[in-house]
């Protein structure tokens, strides 16, 4: 297994809403918010910088997804016509379940293949469908999955490519998702991408996470003891 960061860069319009929204976000805690009203603005706050990262059009609730108003897509257009010349088969996380579909549509214009969707409001029965189909023999070049519903309990090592859209709160979260692809049965190396957008929150978000590795890994054992 082989774990990278992969940075994407802002575009112009990434650029504007993210500075727009830290100077509403500093205008709105100097009015001397406390307590939890304080800690749900930041969070909203948060989540809402987290989207411009994404693309602009998740944040503004628009449907166009053009490549070039957002860094990430840049990036995974790059990598994913990588994996499409080797004819090999890529997982693609997020946390949004609004982001699923509009990666499908613009992967499925990158790879000139169809590819498949996983996530929380996929009926029970349809899900072993689609995981088969993606294992089959037919060529299925990606399958993008909402990281709470396509994280536990899948066996997808017809693919050897993960990708992290966008990051998790919990390491454990992430490193169950990425165990979708590396487990008993994968014959490839697997090659994970954590992507982070540079000089946004999520350089902190990465840095929390690595805090969080490091405390566990200083704390439980290797070896997977029954403890």
């Amino acid at each position: 297994k082989i774990e990278m960061k992969t940075y994407a860069g802002l575009s112009k319009k990434q650029v504007a809403l993210y500075s727009s929204l830290v100077d509403e976000l500093q205008a709105k805690l100097e009015q001397s918010r406390e307590g939890i009203e304080r800690k749900g603005l930041i969070l909203a706050t948060i989540l809402k910088f987290k989207q411009i990262c994404n693309h602009p059009d998740q944040f503004l609730g628009q449907y166009q997804y053009h490549e070039t108003e957002s860094g990430k897509f840049a990036r995974l257009k790059e990598i994913c016509e990588t994996i499409y010349e080797k004819r090999e088969r890529v997982l693609v996380f997020t946390q949004f379940r609004e982001m699923t579909e509009p990666l499908q549509a613009y992967l499925e214009g990158v790879f000139a293949h169809k590819g498949l969707v996983l996530h929380g409001g996929t009926p029970v029965a349809k899900r072993k469908q689609i995981v088969d189909a993606f294992q089959g023999a037919t060529y299925v070049p990606f399958l993008v999955l909402s990281i709470k519903a396509g994280g536990v309990g899948l066996m997808l090592t017809a693919a050897n490519h993960v990708i992290h859209f966008d990051r998790w709160w919990n390491p454990a979260v992430e490193n169950q998702a990425t165990d979708r692809a590396f487990r008993i049965g994968q014959q490839k190396n697997v090659v994970v991408h954590k992507f982070i957008t540079s000089g946004t929150i999520e350089e902190k978000i990465d840095q929390m996470i690595e805090d969080k590795s490091s405390l566990a890994r200083s704390i439980i054992p290797e070896k997977q003891e029954a403890w």
